[in-house]
């Protein structure tokens, strides 16, 4: 599985009056795509301020002190607020714990539902065309430098055509969906219409069978109401019939529908749903086509039998020559970025022995990044459809790194004399016996070795992407690169011409609605916030957060504040919705019993950093952290018969972190060792980890409590595992 997110080294840290807050300590983790990851820990372990930093919505008093969150080939800690606002809700959505505080409460749900959609198409649209633009122009331009300048003329005729025959395909395509959403829109009108009536629901029939007339004349597409105009016109004056024979209700009276209007709605539905059911027409192809002949009437053939024909007439007349060309060029802009990689590599090497010995001065500093910044964005193989994180965000990530270091420098000296004159202040007034009711601030100040060394593992990770990317160089598949690039400006140049209407988002914010569980949809979305009970309100939410259709879902605590019945229900719903629509989920809870059926991994947090780490079997089969077991013994199940163990003591104060285990006070397994000194991350296997002194050699051999290996004894029989 690819990965979708990677979070690297984060540290996250909160001003307070009383000092600064170390809330995530230096944590990493992947997420796959179209996997569940779990971050599972008590309140103020710090795995919601790891989800908030991913979204970009921490509070104003938070410091990232450290650290890459890397998506899509940027890392979402150094983007523009402006960047941030179009992958969050998009590309990246959240569901929060109490659905009211992502609900507007004077909005109607339906409005809010659609919000979104309608202001992400537009966005959407500009940047799939100028996307789309970019990467033909940087096509010609490799293809001319591998075929040479005498071919300039060819290529630059290639790439021209390309762009004017997807232009051609985009209008014929932009028609079409236009008449597409209006027989579709037909159809949605008239399910909702025949239902408020049945519901005895306030109807205007007159307005609405107007509408449903208008919207029929619409539907005029040679390649789509073919054959059937004669049949749209016929009913439309049928529907106009009825609505001038309709007799409206007295005041207050609802709508009754006479048997001959229904029919005739209903007749117009049924044609509709024929008329969209229709193959659809494959316009890459056929704007070739139309584009060559731009005075044949297309409208004489079926759907099926111009899609043949175009695909055959296009790469026979121009798809074989354009894609034997474009490999040359995708394979010069490939071949061209693996020697820059080289190059990149022997810089790098030179720039991270400048970082890791001795002291260094700003401005060579400065420099070495500028040289270490221009090598590694000279490799990026820019006709690359997926994104390497890594090469993209390394500029960011190096300059800001080193920018932390030199403030740091400046910084810590002045935070010393603070704390100094402070303190010396406060100590004055007791030494004279005066009352001081106030308390010196802690200071901050920064570790400049970790800062030197945060500088080192960045270049380090280049390293060694770089290293691996030119390893694999020689296995590359020119062709096979090359018709992904050109299914991905297919898809660039549809997603141009989606215009989304108002309709069409009722229709989708409606199924969607439908999809999580709301009955009677088409009723609840002209309903308040207060008209839904806890559980509705979180099935809104949650179809709020998929109505951009996301990659990448996060869970904060989304079931915690539900009963127990509706819990099941609403993590079965996201446990569905995650395989029907590969989406990567992130799912935050402090209760392990939670995620046991719908976690593919487990990262177990404990005073802000990950402890254990490991698929669900690991941490449910072979917990090793002494944490993992308290959770594990503080959760019931209906087969423990033993009093359920609670976790002694309280989390720790982290204005002041521990500097061994942070668990070591509440774990009554520790040794000496847990209070001086912070455990690595010892392998339990290619998948497993956990940061436990247990772990070492040398250390005693610890069973886990006897309530956890009854447990797994059960759960192993009940899975045939025995």
């Amino acid at each position: 599985m690819s990965k979708i997110l990677d979070v690297k080294n984060l540290k996250v840290s909160f001003r307070t009056a009383n000092g600064t807050v170390k809330a995530v300590r230096d944590i990493s983790f992947s997420l796959e795509r179209g996997k569940t990851l779990a971050i599972v820990g008590e309140s103020g372990s710090g795995k919601s301020v790891t989800s908030k930093a991913i979204l970009g919505i921490l509070a104003g008093n938070s410091i990232i002190e450290g650290g890459e969150i890397l998506y899509d080939g940027k890392d979402l800690l150094k983007v523009s607020e402006e960047e941030m606002c179009k992958i969050r809700g998009d590309r990246i959505s959240m569901i929060f714990q109490d659905p009211l505080s992502s609900l507007n409460p004077i909005v109607k749900i339906g409005r809010q539902i659609t919000e979104a959609m309608l202001l992400k198409n537009t966005g959407n649209r500009k940047a799939a065309r100028k996307e789309f633009n970019d990467i033909l122009a940087l096509l010609k331009e490799h293809m001319i430098a591998a075929m040479g300048e005498s071919s300039k003329s060819e290529v630059e005729g290639l790439i021209k055509t390309f762009d004017s025959f997807n232009i051609e395909g985009t209008k014929l395509e932009n028609e079409y969906n236009e008449s597409f959403a209006a027989a579709d829109g037909i159809v949605a009108d008239v399910e909702e219409f025949l239902f408020l009536a049945d519901k005895k629901q306030k109807v205007d029939v007159k307005a609405t069978l107007k509408r449903l007339c208008d919207d029929a004349k619409t539907v005029k597409n040679p390649f789509l109401s073919k054959g059937y105009d004669e049949k749209i016109d016929a009913l439309i004056a049928e529907v106009k019939t009825q609505a001038g024979a309709y007799q409206a209700p007295k005041s207050g009276d609802t709508a009754v529908l006479s048997d001959s209007l229904i029919k005739a709605v209903e007749a117009l539905k049924a044609l509709m749903e024929e008329i969209t059911a229709q193959t659809r027409p494959d316009f890459f192809r056929i704007g070739y086509y139309k584009f060559k002949n731009p005075n044949e009437d297309l409208s004489t053939y079926q759907v099926e039998d111009l899609n043949e024909m175009a695909l055959k007439y296009l790469d026979e007349q121009f798809m074989q020559a354009f894609i034997e060309a474009e490999i040359k060029g995708v394979a010069h802009s490939f071949e061209q970025g693996v020697e820059k990689k080289k190059t990149a590599l022997e810089k790098l090497a030179e720039v991270r022995a400048f970082f890791a010995n001795g002291d260094f001065e700003k401005s060579a500093a400065v420099k070495q990044v500028k040289v270490a910044v221009e090598a590694v964005e000279a490799g990026i193989d820019r006709l690359e459809t997926s994104k390497d994180s890594t090469s993209y965000t390394f500029g960011s990530s190096l300059n800001a790194a080193v920018a932390k270091y030199f403030a740091a420098k400046v910084k810590n000296p002045k935070e010393e004399a603070r704390y100094a004159r402070q303190s010396k202040k406060r100590e004055a007034l007791i030494a004279k016996g005066k009352t001081v009711d106030w308390k010196v601030v802690p200071k901050v100040v920064y570790d400049l070795d970790e800062l030197k060394n945060n500088i080192v593992q960045i270049i380090d990770h280049m390293i060694e992407v770089y290293t691996a990317y030119v390893a694999k160089a020689d296995s590359m598949d020119y062709r096979a690169r090359s018709i992904d690039l050109v299914d991905y400006l297919k898809g660039k140049a549809s997603q141009v011409v989606f215009s989304l209407t108002k309709k069409m988002a009722r229709e989708k914010a409606i199924s969607l609605m439908e999809e999580v569980g709301i009955p009677e949809p088409r009723i609840r979305f002209y309903q308040y916030p207060f008209e839904f009970s806890g559980g509705m309100r979180q099935r809104i939410v949650i179809a709020i957060a998929l109505a951009a259709n996301p990659d990448i879902l996060i869970c904060d605590e989304p079931t915690t504040a539900l009963d127990v019945t509706i819990q099941a229900q609403i993590l079965e719903l996201i446990n569905k919705l995650k395989d029907e629509r590969q989406l990567s989920v992130i799912f935050i809870t402090h209760d392990l019993g939670v995620v046991a059926n719908m976690a593919d991994e487990i990262a177990v947090m404990y005073a802000g950093k990950i402890v254990e780490y490991g698929t669900a079997d690991d941490v449910f089969y072979d917990p090793r952290h002494p944490y993992t077991w308290a959770l594990l013994s503080s959760m019931p199940d209906l087969d423990t018969k033993e009093k359920l163990d609670a976790i002694p003591g309280t989390p720790p104060n982290m204005i002041y972190p521990p500097q061994g285990d942070a668990f070591a006070d509440r774990n009554k397994y520790a040794m000496q060792i847990d209070f001086e000194v912070q455990p690595p991350e010892f392998a339990v296997s290619d998948t497993h980890w956990a940061a436990t002194w247990l772990m070492h050699p040398d250390a005693p051999k610890v069973d886990p409590p006897k309530i956890i290996t009854d447990r797994i004894e059960r759960m192993k029989k009940a899975g045939g595992n025995e």
